[in-house]
């Protein structure tokens, strides 16, 4: 896997937004949040992740050189946001009202579950398979596991197993 090189400005841009938002946390809730670690491995479609007990934050340096500052301003805060919540509320729904309290009222920023960012250049190759009412379309690890005999998959409306189109390219 090719690794992406994030500028150092760019890594900087994303501490200053991260730091900027754990002050305005710290000041409303007077509690002295250590700063989380940030780590560029995030892959696929996905923007970021936070992991709760690890206090750190995952992002996809992909979409991150694609998308610059409006990944930083709304990335950064929404996982930030879910590592405050959990060290405030302990387990609680991950987009949930403590969640949309902290964006909205302590972060500053809107609550948003899902970005738009365009993902054409992170989306995995998919396959085509048919059914009796529609064509699905498989991932390659789905695909693999067809091919080897490990799994077969089923349609949810009419219950016929998928049958790959070979001659077909997504």
């Amino acid at each position: 896997m090719n690794k992406v090189r994030i500028p150092i400005a760019l890594q900087q841009a994303v501490m200053r937004c991260l730091r900027e938002k754990l002050q305005l946390a710290r000041q409303h809730f007077s509690v002295d949040f250590p700063e989380p670690k940030v780590v560029y491995q995030q892959r696929g479609t996905t923007a970021g992740t936070a992991w709760l007990q690890a206090w750190e934050i995952r992002l996809n340096p992909v979409l991150l050189m694609e998308n610059q500052q409006p990944f930083i301003d709304e990335v950064v805060p929404h996982e930030l946001a879910h590592l405050l919540v959990f060290r405030q509320f302990g387990r609680v729904p991950p987009h949930g009202r403590e969640w949309r309290r902290m964006m909205e009222n302590v972060l500053r920023v809107p609550a948003s579950r899902t970005h738009q960012f365009e993902i054409a250049s992170v989306q995995s190759k998919t396959f085509p398979y048919l059914c009796g009412c529609q064509q699905h379309q498989l991932t390659v690890r789905r695909h693999n596991r067809v091919l080897r005999g490990e799994s077969e998959y089923r349609c949810r409306q009419c219950g016929e197993r998928l049958r790959f189109i070979a001659n077909e390219t997504p």
